[in-house]
């Protein structure tokens, strides 16, 4: 699914072409009860169009009104269908995208040392698979031997192939993908059907969407409005009768319609739709509405240090001679000591001695040198190179070694371990000849801008905490630096689900990334839990979203489009229970000023006719779902602020809003229908 299909207009042509079809579809009485107030709305077409026909074969009189009355009855209802269907067909969408990415591939599965080849509809779980460059991952799976470069654009987007390999937390492969280099063998975690791809499909097209507790809530009180509303209109007819004034059923159908919250019960099912829909554009897929409902509500989020805060890889930043020593010389000495290091901190020490003293690493096979490789056991390496004898490594490893040669470690050179501890960084002590020539400070370095985002959630009111298997001195200099509010050091698996128990027995939502097996059992814990879709399928299981782009600073995405939701909802449905002041201005009047000539002061819009201020008002009340479909689809813009804050704007905006603009748009649509003579 590439970038561009994902993030398609909001009224593409094709997308526009289907839920047109679909607003029809879902006339649907069955699909229409899941709306209680639009299923109202619909009961009233159906009445007025069975009495419009009624009447007109027995009395043309005011049948050019009842037939307006009742065409715009029935545009409310399809506006409402439209606004829905426009949700769902931009994730259809992206589901056919997603659906040309799933193909019948053949798969070569391993059986008893040979290779079978087989369609991948035949492949279970369990069923172990290799496949070479250029060939599709057949099936969802872990990568059990070898490592590969994977084009994964099909899903994510992104051109830029990832690596996968066996073992560690990159091991999780999808099916569809195509393996670009290098051979594979996959063990397969999914049966036809079941897999990652079919699971997106199904979310994007919203099939298996259900109402989140919110939604529910909301739902049960546009019906009990609803409710009040029938009521009262139903009782209004006697008293207008009593009053010499009986009122059309197609006037009270009108009132109760437009009295009826039909401006959110329209537009509430999209406004679900398209939150997840804002999730997919970020490249993250959430199992469900709660889980992007509660995101919105996340009070704390968890987040690894390792690759998440920092880049990952400790990178050599200093070094620190020992007294005596020049620090050009410890360099030279440090780099010789590297050239066979291919870990990232090795490689960082010779850049290091190159870019600051000019030391150009020299060609191995030059040297007629000997390595010693890194051992758990002496916690050191070195190199062994015309007479000189050179080892790195901790500093208790060093002081060791140091005794050996009846050699000690000076003062300063503790006093430089410490500082760099302290500091959150990670010491290595050089020695060459049993000489301490001084000390290399390796620094986790903190990504770029993470101060910034952490500034972004605290202003959110979210609190972030570090988990680090680092000592809690190293820990607290890295959160220092970092800025988020909190730490937990040394933490196992069991303190990450000690921890978010703490804070939700204290009542507040946590969110969490993760990527590995042992993120797991916290992952399913967590509220809000984002599993990376590089990490492990235990994870991605355990997770109630997904993030195809493996980036875990998405969270602070993943919260804006939660908030973004519920503001939307919320903001919306002020608007739509405000709109009703204008018109009761417009249609009371309408109905009793000629038996109670001072309701006429109710009047203040001037309409031209109570059948004009009928009209307007019904014709208002089914453009105005038009109107708001880009804002239910696209979301509420959403700035950080406090909660009071959000809702003194909320009621400026769309409360205040929504008393001034009915007003307004009223007292156009009379001028309009007068001009027309419609009414």
């Amino acid at each position: 699914m590439s970038t561009h299909t994902r993030r398609r207009s909001l009224f593409d042509r094709k997308i526009v072409s289907r839920a047109l079809v679909e607003a029809f579809v879902k006339l649907n009485p069955c699909l229409m009860m899941r709306n209680p107030v639009m299923f109202v709305v619909e009961i009233g077409s159906v009445l007025t169009t069975i009495l419009l026909f009624t009447r007109t074969s027995t009395n043309h009189s005011g049948s050019g009104f009842n037939l307006q009355i009742t065409l715009w009855l029935w545009f409310t209802v399809l506006f409402a269908n439209f606004a829905e269907a426009m949700a769902e067909g931009r994730g259809k969408a992206q589901a056919d995208a997603l659906r040309r990415a799933k193909s019948e591939t053949t798969a070569f599965r391993v059986v008893k040392g040979d290779l079978e080849e087989v369609p991948s509809s035949q492949l279970r779980i369990n069923d172990v698979v290799r496949v070479a460059a250029g060939q599709m991952i057949p099936g969802d799976g872990e990568v059990i031997e070898g490592i590969a470069s994977v084009d994964e654009s099909a899903i994510t987007g992104e051109s830029a192939p990832v690596i996968r390999e066996a073992g560690g937390d990159r091991s999780a492969v999808t099916g569809g993908t195509r393996v670009l280099s290098d051979i594979i063998t996959v063990r397969i975690t999914s049966n036809p059907g079941e897999t990652f791809l079919d699971r997106m499909i199904a979310l994007v097209e919203g099939a298996e969407r259900q109402k989140t507790p919110n939604e529910i809530a909301l739902n049960i009180l546009l019906a009990g409005l609803t409710i009040i509303f029938l009521l009262a209109v139903v009782t209004l007819q006697p008293l207008a009768i009593y009053s010499s004034a009986p009122q059309t059923t197609f006037v009270l159908i009108s009132l109760l319609v437009c009295l009826i919250p039909t401006t959110i019960g329209g537009l509430l099912s999209a406004i679900g739709i398209a939150g997840m829909d804002r999730l997919v554009q970020h490249n993250v897929l959430a199992t469900s509405g709660r889980a992007v409902e509660a995101a919105g509500d996340v009070n704390t989020l968890l987040l690894d240090k390792t690759g998440t805060i920092t880049i990952g890889n400790r990178q050599a930043t200093e070094f620190i001679p020992a007294p005596g020593v020049e620090a050009q010389a410890l360099a030279d000495a440090a780099q010789l000591s590297s050239l066979a290091d291919e870990t990232p901190e090795g490689r960082s020490i010779v850049v290091l001695a190159k870019e600051k003293y000019g030391l150009r690493g020299r060609e191995l096979g030059q040297l007629n040198a000997e390595f010693i490789p890194f051992s758990a056991n002496t916690r050191m390496s070195g190199i062994e190179v015309d007479g000189r004898s050179i080892r790195k490594g901790a500093v208790d490893a060093i002081a060791s070694y140091l005794a050996q040669h009846a050699s000690k470690m000076p003062v300063e050179v503790y006093s430089s371990v410490e500082a760099i501890a302290k500091s959150g960084g990670t010491p290595l002590v050089v020695a060459e000849n049993g000489r301490p020539l001084g000390v290399i400070h390796l620094k986790d370095i903190v990504k770029g801008g993470m101060r910034e985002r952490f500034d972004q959630l605290r202003a959110m009111g979210i609190r972030t905490v570090m988990i680090t298997g680092d000592n809690p001195l190293t820990a607290a200099a890295i959160a220092r630096e970092a800025g988020v509010d909190d730490f937990l050091a040394e933490a196992k698996p069991k303190d990450k689900m000690d921890l978010i128990k703490r804070e939700q027995a204290e009542g507040k939502l946590v969110a969490m990334t993760g990527d590995g097996t042992n993120d797991a059992p916290a992952l399913a814990q967590a509220d809000v839990g984002v599993a990376m879709n590089s990490g492990t399928q235990a994870a991605k299981e355990a997770g109630n979203m997904v993030d195809l782009d493996s980036n875990p600073t998405k969270l602070i995405e993943v919260v804006a489009i939660g908030k973004q939701l519920l503001m939307t909802r919320g903001a919306l449905t002020t608007f739509s229970i405000a709109n009703d002041i204008a018109k009761y201005f417009a249609i009371i009047p309408a109905m009793f000023a000629g038996v109670f000539p001072v309701l006429n002061a109710l009047n203040i819009m001037h309409l031209h006719n109570a059948e004009s201020a009928v009209l307007s008002a019904v014709v208002f009340n089914a453009l105005i779902i038009v109107g708001l479909i880009p804002l239910a689809l696209r979301g509420v813009r959403y700035k950080p602020m406090s909660a009071a804050a959000m809702l003194r704007r909320n009621l400026l905006v769309y409360g205040l809003g929504g008393v001034i603009v009915p007003f307004i748009g009223i007292k156009a649509i009379d001028v309009v229908i007068a001009a027309l003579h419609l009414a």
